[in-house]
């Protein structure tokens, strides 16, 4: 996965100006790849079935051009699929007319209250990771608060041996800063955080952990 490298404050608007500039050419986007997260393919493949009931409410969260929200799309769940970004969201929908209404235009820090608890299963792919470490809890709450009483939290993001410095985004986590923030935001871990490298090129360190409430 391409990388993008910005020292200013990631906000609605840096990202919204990223999709914009990009004028429909999807390898102008630094973090989009042009597919599903693998990740989030293999768990979805071996876990999920035995998680998620089929036709169970998923969220996506800053879904971009909905390549993971498609995947989700395709097992048969009812998934809402949402980001900041508006030219994001017109974009996923012309790539899915299908399932245009799947994808909705919102701030994950302003979601609807009908949205709260709603969630058998809420994914989180390299969402935490792309916004300054002092949101990095204040972005886990909010996504926490999608997860419905019984439901699960899935997250992939970039991982680290140490705690990261320096500029960003991606801003890696540890897998200790990982469960710290989800433990602020009253989730556990259902199982162990999984850390691994990935078959990208160059190799890149990644963490999934699936999380519940506790």
């Amino acid at each position: 996965m391409r990388t993008a490298t910005v020292t200013t404050e990631t906000n609605p608007t840096h990202f919204e100006s990223i999709y914009v500039d990009a004028r429909g050419d999807r390898t102008r986007i630094p973090w989009d790849d042009g597919h599903a997260s693998p990740a989030l393919v293999n768990w979805m493949n071996v876990v999920a079935p035995g998680l998620v009931r089929c036709g169970g409410r998923v969220a996506v969260v800053g879904c971009g051009l909905g390549h993971d929200a498609r995947e989700v799309i395709s097992r048969g769940y009812d998934v809402t699929a949402f980001d900041c970004s508006e030219t994001a969201i017109e974009w996923a929908r012309r790539l899915d007319p299908t399932n245009a209404d799947t994808y909705q235009h919102v701030d994950l820090f302003d979601v609807p209250a009908r949205w709260r608890h709603r969630f058998d299963l809420v994914v989180e792919v390299n969402t935490i990771q792309s916004l300054e470490p002092g949101r990095h809890d204040e972005a886990m709450r909010a996504i926490a608060d999608l997860v419905s009483s019984h439901g699960h939290l899935l997250v992939i993001c970039r991982g680290a041996e140490e705690e990261a410095s320096g500029d960003g985004p991606p801003w890696a986590l540890t897998e200790r800063q990982l469960a710290a923030s989800a433990a602020k935001s009253g989730l556990v871990p259902d199982g162990a955080i999984c850390s691994f490298v990935d078959d990208e090129d160059p190799p890149v360190r990644r963490l999934r952990a699936v999380f519940r409430r506790g």
